[in-house]
């Protein structure tokens, strides 16, 4: 009984906190895809960008790991912005494959940018001293860091369904994307307001960036390529621009991913696309997606 707690208790830990880290690195792009219908690619690569920049301020520069993680999202979001004004406006409503391969050559640029300016080597953060450690839960320890990641995003969560709930911004992104045309009509700037979704996204990417580097096992220029398969099956999974249905799918296969690889490592990936490929069977639009 005692065993069985305690692994029930580590899968339940890891996989929330890796299941957290998919959601809020995710849920940006679940919602640009939802919204303006474009097919980002280059979304890991705002998220890989995000983790350099908190990494470069905490370790040469020792800007506190929080503060950083601020900086990291507004300077992202930022640049979501700016690249949405002069770049990606250009393609919006452009066939799917002048979208696939504009963002797949912004991943190639990225990842040679970093390599070029941060080098190929892994990189690694020093967390602070109150992330270290263990929590000792009476029956078994769980990693503080762990926990964190929780705690962080559960806030996180909350903060997103409270702005598309009860705030005037949410309700015309949701009025956009249920009816793009109705919503244009009613006289909501669907314009201004991709932008300033599109930079809300770049900056949740670029947060999980810096969240993810101890989870993911450090920080590598191949990133943007790395986990676009992961981040891309969520949103999928949970249904396009549904900010409810990429939470239950990044909590679904954190979970079981974390689980699978607990019980068989060998298994390597085989339980996410597993359940990918049950789920998208069942219901081809997502779990909370509209057909």
């Amino acid at each position: 009984m005692a065993a069985a707690l305690d692994i029930a208790t580590t899968i339940l830990v890891f996989g929330l906190a890796y299941a957290m880290l998919l959601f809020i690195i995710s849920v940006g792009l679940s919602i640009t895809m939802g919204l303006m219908g474009f097919v980002n690619l280059a979304h890991g690569a705002f998220a890989m960008v995000g983790g350099y920049i908190t990494v470069k301020l905490v370790t040469p520069m020792g800007v506190p790991y929080l503060l950083a993680l601020v900086i990291a999202f507004f300077l992202v979001a930022a640049l979501g912005a700016v690249m949405d004004r002069l770049l990606y406006r250009h393609v919006y409503g452009r066939p799917e494959l002048d979208q696939v391969l504009f963002t797949i050559g912004i991943v190639f640029v990225s990842v040679a940018g970093v390599s070029f300016v941060w080098g190929p080597d892994p990189q690694n953060i020093l967390l602070p001293e109150m992330l270290l450690g263990d929590i000792d839960l009476g029956f078994k320890s769980i990693p503080v860091y762990r926990a964190f990641m929780i705690v962080a995003g559960g806030a996180i969560v909350a903060a997103l369904f409270f702005g598309l709930e009860r705030t005037k911004i949410g309700a015309q992104v949701r009025a956009a994307v249920d009816n793009r045309r109705m919503a244009e009509s009613c006289g909501i700037p669907t314009g201004r307001l991709f932008t300033i979704i599109f930079a809300l996204g770049s900056g949740m990417a670029a947060l999980g960036g810096g969240l993810g580097i101890q989870i993911l096992g450090g920080l590598k220029p191949v990133f943007a390529f790395e986990y676009l398969v992961i981040f891309l099956i969520v949103v999928a999974v949970g249904g396009l621009g549904n900010i409810r249905g990429t939470f239950v799918a990044a909590l679904l296969l954190g979970i079981i991913d974390f689980a699978g690889k607990y019980f068989l490592p060998e298994g390597g990936g085989f339980f996410i696309y597993g359940v990918t490929f049950i789920v998208l069977l069942w219901r081809p639009h997502g779990l909370l997606g509209k057909a």
